[in-house]
């Protein structure tokens, strides 16, 4: 088929890759522009940007697509269909009716749970057991369009977002396959009202780790933000994040070490930090990092 491929974030380059490698025509890339990053704040592109370069595809950042010289632009390619994946930009109507199968998003919930800009996240924040991934036929509501495929899969007890993020931008991307080769097929089912929820864009003031809340929250929290922003607490006056954390027996006054393997009391239970960051250094598994920052027994976090 002849596709127009819309997306940004590390997410979406797995499912470029393999709309190329199923031998569909892309006839163009779209995402965001290049922006300020990294010390010298130079404009850097975008993953997507940058794959489909090294691919030999032509690359559009429009700001907007509001305008009708843009949509006009986006029509004229003569696109069978847009497969669109962590964009970033509202899609307008014309832009949504332009492709002859109009355009299929790909989306890491099982809508109409998580709909909104981090399914991800939230998933994992909130306690769920499992997710997945919907193709879902775009119209003008916030991800409020009829699914043509999902799949589900269960969200591991000591799994953080990074890790889920890869593994379903994977699914996403076998799915999308089988999508377009059964789209002809493929019966849309319309999204029930019952069980809707939304994934609100994550702040860093959620990060801030509370020892007072039970380890459960803890975990899911130090899991749901990693890699990022990443949930912190201090020791000394230093930052610490902490990327990786299992629940595990003891107790002791919130926020306490209750060993000097980065166990630490909770106002119910204990968490075991298994992954942890120091600020200006890279993250570091918690044996590694207790050997540069010991975190003896007794010690208490938070408190600064």
């Amino acid at each position: 088929m002849r596709v127009i491929f819309m997306g940004t974030p590390d997410f979406s380059v797995p499912v470029l890759e393999a709309l190329v490698a199923a031998g569909h025509e892309i006839a163009a890339v779209y995402c965001q522009p290049p922006r300020p990053a990294g010390r010298g704040k130079k404009d850097r592109p975008t993953p997507v940007h940058a794959r489909a370069e090294a691919l030999e595809l032509e690359v559009r950042h429009p700001e907007r697509l509001r305008s009708a010289e843009e949509q006009e632009r986006f029509a004229a390619l003569g696109a069978d269909v847009a497969v669109v994946v962590a964009y970033g930009l509202i899609l307008p109507q014309p832009v949504l009716d332009a492709p002859k199968h109009g355009c299929l998003n790909i989306h890491a919930s099982l809508l109409p749970r998580w709909r909104g800009a981090a399914p991800i996240h939230r998933a994992i924040l909130s306690g769920d057991a499992e997710t997945g991934v919907c193709i879902m036929q775009m119209e003008a509501g916030l991800d409020t369009g009829p699914v043509l495929l999902r799949e589900a899969t269960e969200i591991g007890a000591e799994e953080t977002t990074g890790e889920l993020h890869d593994r379903l931008s994977a699914m996403g991307a076998r799915l999308i396959t089988e999508a377009l080769d059964r789209l002809e097929t493929l019966a849309p089912e319309v999204q029930p009202e019952d069980g809707v929820t939304y994934a609100r864009k994550i702040d860093k003031a959620e990060a801030a780790v509370d020892w007072s809340r039970p380890a459960t929250e803890i975990s899911r929290q130090i899991r749901g933000l990693a890699p990022f922003p990443g949930a912190w607490t201090t020791l000394g006056g230093e930052r610490i994040k902490l990327l990786g954390a299992r629940v595990v027996a003891g107790q002791g006054a919130p926020g306490t070490a209750l060993d000097d393997g980065f166990t630490i009391a909770c106002g119910e239970g204990a968490v075991q930090v298994t992954r942890a960051q120091r600020a200006g250094k890279g993250a570091q598994e918690t044996e590694t990092f207790l050997r540069g920052m010991a975190i003896p027994r007794g010690t208490v976090l938070g408190a600064d």
